[in-house]
């Protein structure tokens, strides 16, 4: 039987949800040719015996595929097995937990079918005016700095990163490989979407929180975790010459930072210009790189103490925007494509 799109829904100890959810995702989406892909990671609760009971009697044999992982692996690796059963236009995903509601995935897809554009649809938490249950203050603001600092590393602009409702074209899903089996399963996936120059819109969905005693399984080792994924995903998983390009710039802009400065200089120099150097080193290459150290090397003969950090953060700007001009005009003589590597 041919589907149109496939659900991926991940579960983990879901008894107390797990039947509710079923019958309202099957009633919500009746009428639609879907394939419903079922990742039961390890369950100890029972969830894995209601499921392997009552799924084919809910879904159909045609319509259905059930995963029965033998141990607990993270919701990373159940959603990556997922993804190798996916069918159809679209790959839409959903917590089994509750906390989302089905007819807003619903929404969703209406809304991608008729909307060429989109190639990836998050449900976002904190747009519209749908109803919104939230038990955990500290756990709100988590998620809206994880999401600055996604933005701001990728050149994005969302506003709910860890959304658990989404739905994303299967051809762009097969072209990008997810590495995270924990909660680190959406810095992942955004940050692989993202380096492939897409845009990710997003849509006000309704949430429900649940509370510890509930089920809610995310930790505050997930939280501080949530960061080695940010930096991982942007400074270590990156194509060879990226990572090159990281390597070089870190290395020469330390050095930079390190020579020839005592105290509280030598401090805010050496931190100023490693971090700047990574930042730069995402969108330009060794020669660009190397341009812009010359000029601050530049800034530091030519400046006395007094207007010694003004003059280097100005040669720093100038650096940048003449290391512009010239790889373009490089770029432009360049036509074969020689030297990539470098420029």
């Amino acid at each position: 039987m041919e589907h149109k799109a496939s659900i991926i829904i991940p579960v983990y100890d879901e008894k107390r949800t797990i039947e509710n959810f079923c019958k309202k995702i099957k009633k919500t989406f009746q009428g639609i040719s879907l394939k419903y892909i079922f990742i039961d990671d390890g369950s100890q609760d029972g969830s894995t015996e209601w499921l392997e009971n009552n799924l084919k009697n809910i879904f159909g044999q045609n319509n259905l595929e059930f995963i029965k992982l033998d141990k607990n692996y993270g919701k990373g690796y159940s959603v990556q097995k997922g993804i190798e059963k996916i069918e159809g236009d679209y790959a839409l995903f959903i917590d089994s937990d509750l906390e989302y509601e089905p007819g807003d995935l619903l929404h969703m897809y209406n809304e991608i079918k008729e909307n060429n554009e989109i190639k990836v649809l998050y449900g976002s938490r904190n747009l519209g005016s749908k109803t919104q249950l939230r038990r955990y203050f500290l756990n709100a603001i988590a998620v809206k700095i994880n999401t600055w600092i996604f933005n701001f590393l990728f050149k994005q602009h969302l506003t709910d990163l860890h959304t658990g409702s989404k739905i994303i074209k299967t051809d762009l899903l097969k072209k990008i490989k997810l590495t995270a089996n924990g909660f680190g399963l959406e810095i992942d996936m955004s940050s692989e979407i993202s380096k492939q120059n897409i845009n990710i819109f997003e849509y006000g969905i309704s949430y429900y929180e649940r509370s510890v005693e509930e089920g809610k399984k995310i930790t505050l080792i997930d939280g501080i975790l949530s960061y080695f994924y940010l930096f991982r995903s942007r400074f270590i998983k990156n194509d060879p010459d990226i990572l090159v390009s990281l390597i070089y710039s870190f290395f020469i802009f330390l050095f930079i930072g390190l020579y020839n400065e005592e105290g509280v200089y030598k401090i805010l120099f050496t931190t100023f210009f490693t971090i700047s150097g990574l930042l730069l080193a995402l969108n330009r290459r060794i020669l660009s790189i190397t341009i812009i150290a010359f000029f601050v090397c530049l800034g530091k003969v030519i400046f006395n103490e007094i207007l010694r950090f003004y003059g280097i953060i100005t040669f720093f700007i100038i650096g940048i925007f003449i290391s512009d001009i010239l790889i373009k005009k490089i770029k432009k003589i360049n036509k074969k494509n020689k030297f990539n590597f470098f420029i």
